[in-house]
């Protein structure tokens, strides 16, 4: 794999106002896309969409600028789901899409996404292109060849219909009571219409951004609200999204958490029972290793690609195969859509929730996760876990403890200063017991 300087597992990310994720790197990044991605001979384009983070409207002024000072014009969304400019980006026959958002992190935080002309994530060669053309220093085009920018007004209609044409025209969540929670991110704008349309009564939380609350004690990463919310008003079913809207997961009607390993498995044997699979399926490292052996159980083949739903989408395309997703609630469901999409893949699933005639609890039973564990140690900056001695040598102690029965794995995260320290098995006091004390020798190797 190319090695890349600033991009991590999915973007660019970080701390606003920390390099890399300043105004003028902003500027520097849209004039390095607009080199990379314009094409000769035609009048080339690039979609901006941004999840609700105050810092969004910075750091769109100054890509705006960077393309246009590159000779490409721009057409501004505002604030969209990341998985919409996926979907614009190909409608438009734009020459690639950009996403402003750090997806479930804290406001504090932002970062950027690129899509391709067909809407799917960047291969490593053009990010390493991207990154090429960061090196060099930005030289703006000739005064008639620059980049114009326009506003899109009726794009966030164009995704409800599009979210509404990834199921068929006889679904309907008629008698259906849904809460929904938009974690006051990119979502809150265009999810309670696709539901509502589809005959759901909704109820709402999590849908007033401010620019400061994106993420904050709701949304996919905390789901207690939503728990409360399901339970208060006796609902059917809760639908967590994340800030950007890429992620789901769900919580059923007696409060249990339904997370991405579980809808994973219920899509895969659902589809398999109706014949609909064509083949098997994608998850990664972090997945569950219930979701194998439930899926080697009904007979569909199990796949792990590196952690990132660009990863999965890249294992799928290779195999043919049509769903895959992380247990974090990315979804890709090939079919439908080019990259995970929190409010497509809802609707799979409340699709094969009516399809089955079964509840959500009947629908999963087939499946029994694993006891896993995992901590994430904080770390000043990435580093390679397995480029250290002494965290080999307790890996492989850990490993002999787990015995077959279990599994160990250690990654940086590509999207945080962390180190994910994650062990599984069948004996929830022999993971706990192994992965803390993996933890604190990472922890003790900490540069």
């Amino acid at each position: 794999m190319t090695q890349r300087k600033y991009f991590g597992t999915d973007g660019i990310r970080g701390r606003v106002g920390d390099s890399p994720i300043t105004p003028e790197f902003m500027l520097h990044l849209g004039w390095a896309a607009g080199q990379a991605f314009k094409r000769a001979g035609q009048r080339n384009s690039v979609l901006i969409g941004k999840d609700t983070r105050l810092s969004g409207y910075m750091f769109e002024s100054a890509l705006e600028a960077g393309l246009a000072a590159a000779g490409v014009d721009v057409k501004l969304l505002g604030p969209m789901p990341t998985p919409a400019i996926a979907y614009l980006t190909r409608t438009f026959r734009a020459s690639a899409g950009i996403v402003i958002s750090a997806s479930h992190n804290p406001h504090h935080d932002n970062g950027i996404k690129f899509f391709s002309s067909a809407g799917t994530k960047l291969d490593d060669a053009l990010e390493a292109e991207i990154e090429r053309w960061l090196d060099q220093p930005i030289k703006v085009c000739e005064p008639e060849e620059l980049g114009k920018a326009s506003r899109v007004d009726d794009a966030p209609g164009r995704y409800v219909e599009f979210c509404k044409s990834t199921v068929p025209n006889e679904f309907t969540l008629d008698g259906m009571h849904l809460v929904l929670d938009c974690a006051h991110g990119a979502t809150y704008h265009v999810a309670p219409k696709v539901f509502r349309e589809l005959g759901a009564k909704v109820t709402v939380i999590g849908a007033e951004p401010d620019g400061l609350n994106i993420n904050l004690n709701v949304g996919s990463t905390h789901l207690d609200a939503l728990k409360q919310a399901v339970a208060e008003k006796k609902a059917d079913l809760g639908i967590a999204f994340d800030g950007d809207g890429d992620r789901v997961l769900m919580v059923d009607r007696d409060g249990s958490e339904v997370d991405g390993d579980e809808l994973l498995y219920i899509l895969a044997s659902q589809r398999q029972a109706e014949g609909r699979l064509n083949g098997g399926v994608v998850g990664t490292l972090m997945t569950n290793l219930g979701v194998e052996l439930a899926l080697r159980e009904i007979g569909v083949e199990f796949e792990r690609a590196k952690v990132g739903d660009r990863y999965v989408m890249e294992r799928l395309l290779a195999n043919n195969w049509l769903i895959g997703g992380e247990g974090s609630g990315h979804m890709v469901i090939r079919d439908c859509t080019t990259t995970g999409d929190g409010i497509v893949s809802a609707l799979q699933v409340l699709l094969a929730v009516r399809r089955s005639g079964k509840t959500m609890e009947e629908l999963r039973a087939g499946m029994s996760k694993l006891p896993q564990k995992m901590i994430n140690v904080r770390v000043a900056e990435r580093f390679d876990p397995l480029g250290r001695a002494d965290i080999v040598e307790a890996m492989a102690r850990a490993e002999a403890t787990l015995g077959d029965a279990g599994r160990i794995l250690l990654r940086a995260s590509g999207t945080e200063p962390l180190i994910r320290v994650m062990a599984e098995g069948q004996s929830a006091d022999d993971i706990t017991r192994v992965v803390e004390e993996l933890a604190r020798v990472v922890e003790r190797s900490t540069p």
